[in-house]
């Protein structure tokens, strides 16, 4: 058997390690050895469905122990895990059952209707079976006609098989991009690729003594692929505290009260912790906080390290046709504003257009070449071919390298302005909008303009109980910004959409301007339009066209992972159409971003207790 092969890992890991409490989670502690022994016997139960070596499992799975169980037993079996995030739409879901040829699902149960909704129609004649945690004599029989709902404790009641031989070269997950440019992907990972991901990340952090995080991001994503293949390769065990939903009042709670030294947060989630008393909590074994999905802001970083002294923030960045993993910042090499180096094993090249390096502190396209790269799309060949062109992946982000090797990641590629021969890249000015104390969240596209080719345009939601002016926040990025750079409008609205992986969503922007400027309403209550002067200058050195294919996403080293904005609703997930999930009222948090905010007129009344779930690092 080979030695990658990711269900021997836990295996191994289980023996090296002994069993000792790993994982809390709602009260209770896990150890390892119980949860491997529930993997072992869950394995059976697939094999008993009928899933064979290489067939597809779909997980659509708030937080809980049975994650990560799936993960384990899915690799017993030879299947191939899916993950996907549970903010997907029924049609995201419908798109990656069909796509994927799933055989079955995982869920829990406040995402079973949305599971039925997506199967009603949806030609994913594969399925044949719906597994769930925690039935009840509630819980329907059947997710659609011939598709059974089955308990995961009687699917897991049998004895512990073996493992099924799979190589390093075989696939061991399935995942599937965030869609921000169209149709999500899948990207195929083998066990050779994570087991490498998880090895790049897990010596150093072990060797800085952290042996114990608070967990609020999803498992049920590429984040816990990261996760769960990292453990494997600890010499000694570690403790996770487990939150099923994010809520900033909770993570503080159970941060003071295990003593946590790590966790892995995304910039939303910082900026919502910064409004807890944080000083009046015991926090001072928190020595790590890695970051990602999205780029800091340097005032938020700033501000949570002042207010929790013992904690370093450290960003790093990777993206899923990557496993998850490019560069990270790491214990006493942190450089502030960077995503870090590139991890070991992993090679970084900044590109230009003609795809030919360029020197250090010049910006160009972040290519990647690493044992953790996919070797192409799935049923997808073309837009393989473009992102893996001449040996290297093509992340369709703009960034640089310092001298000493630090990468920086500036924009998007696709996302890049060019305005009257300038380029603007949307982050810059979202970073000085998100310095304004009023402002919560910030999207920035370019609007089609006859003089300048393409118009700087600012979206922006406040904090709760702030108030200010569109006037007063065009002034204020004038003053930050050059005269080609700062947005000559400027709309607020009450939620800055996000897709469903937790990222801006600039397609919806870009949307809302399209209907601005025909026929339809205007979707702002507040929107403040400045002259616009023709730049009439050339582009400075290193100026270039935005053409280019762009990937999905990156996605989080340590949090790949979604925005805590995506998943302010109740334990039971959010009321949208797409979800028909119901869920406890929680209480009133405050109007922060949501996800698909179009399709609110105000927040849920169940806003609140994170439905839990990152990109940049």
């Amino acid at each position: 058997m080979s030695d990658e092969n990711l269900a021997r890992q836990s295996e191994l890991a289980l023996d090296r390690q002994g069993d000792h409490e790993s994982l809390f989670y709602e009260g209770r502690w896990h150890s390892s050895g119980s949860l491997a022994g529930r993997a072992a016997r869950f394995a059976t139960g697939l094999a008993g469905l009928g899933v064979r070596p290489g067939d597809r499992l779909l997980v659509l799975m708030a937080n809980c122990p049975e994650v990560l169980i799936t993960y384990s037993a899915a690799w017993r079996a030879g299947a191939v895990v899916t993950p996907l995030l549970f903010l997907v739409s029924e049609d995201e879901l419908r798109h990656a059952l069909a796509d994927s040829g799933a055989v079955g699902v995982v869920t829990t149960a406040e995402f079973l209707p949305k599971v039925a909704g997506a199967l009603a129609g949806s030609g994913a004649a594969e399925v044949r079976f719906v597994i769930v945690p925690g039935v009840t004599a509630d819980t329907p029989d059947s997710a659609a006609p011939g598709v059974p709902v089955l308990s995961f404790d009687s699917v897991a009641s049998g004895d512990a098989g073996p493992i099924a031989d799979r190589s390093g070269t075989d696939l061991a997950a399935l995942l599937y991009t965030g869609g921000t440019t169209g149709r999500s992907k899948g990207v195929p990972l083998t066990h050779a690729n994570l087991f490498w991901c998880g090895s790049a990340v897990s010596g150093t952090w072990e060797r800085a003594g952290i042996n114990s995080s608070l967990l609020p991001l999803p498992l049920a994503h590429a984040y816990g692929l990261l996760i769960f293949c990292s453990g494997m390769h600890r010499t000694a065990g570690a403790r996770t505290i487990l939150m099923r939903w994010f809520d900033p009042a909770g993570w503080v709670r159970l941060a003071a009260e295990h003593h946590a030294q790590s966790s892995a947060l995304v910039p939303s989630m910082i900026q919502m912790l910064l409004s807890q008393p944080l000083e009046e909590a015991d926090l001072s074994a928190l020595a790590a906080v890695s970051s990602g999905a999205a780029p800091l802001a340097d005032e938020v970083r700033r501000e949570f390290e002042a207010r929790v002294p013992s904690a370093t923030v450290y960003e790093g960045y990777g993206c899923t046709e990557a496993a998850t993993l490019i560069s990270a910042n790491t214990p006493g090499s942190r450089r502030a504003g960077s995503v870090g180096r590139p991890v070991s094993g992993c090679s970084v090249s900044i590109r230009d257009d003609a795809d030919l390096a360029v020197p250090a502190g010049q910006d160009g396209e972040i290519c990647a070449r690493s044992p953790g790269v996919m070797s192409g799309y799935w049923h997808a060949p073309e837009p393989a071919a473009t992102v893996l062109a001449n040996g290297w992946l093509h992340t369709g982000d703009i960034g640089h390298l310092d001298a000493d090797g630090y990468l920086y990641v500036v924009d998007r590629k696709k996302d890049l302005i060019l305005r009257g021969g300038f380029n603007v890249f949307p982050r810059d000015v979202e970073d000085v909008l998100l310095a304004h104390p009023a402002v919560a969240l910030a999207g920035v596209v370019g609007r089609p303009d006859a003089r300048l080719g393409e118009e700087v345009v600012a979206f922006v939601s406040l904090r709760p109980d702030a108030s200010a002016t569109a006037e007063e926040l065009i002034e204020h990025a004038r003053r930050h910004l050059g005269s080609y750079k700062y947005p000559r409008q400027v709309t607020i609205v009450p939620a800055v959409p996000l897709t469903s992986v937790g990222k801006l969503d600039r397609k919806q922007l870009r949307q809302w301007i399209a209907e601005e400027s025909g026929a339809g309403p205007s979707l702002s209550p507040t929107s403040h339009t400045s002259p616009t002067p023709l730049v009439t200058a050339a582009p400075g050195p290193g100026a270039g066209n935005a053409s280019g294919l762009a990937l999905a996403a990156p996605l989080v080293t340590a949090a790949p992972f979604v925005t805590a904005h995506a998943a302010l609703f109740g334990a039971r997930g959010p009321r949208a159409p797409s979800c028909g999930a119901r869920g406890p009222r929680a209480p009133f948090l405050a109007p922060i971003p949501l996800p698909h905010a179009a399709q609110w007129t105000r927040l849920p009344p169940c806003v609140a207790a994170w439905p839990r779930p990152g990109r940049r690092r």
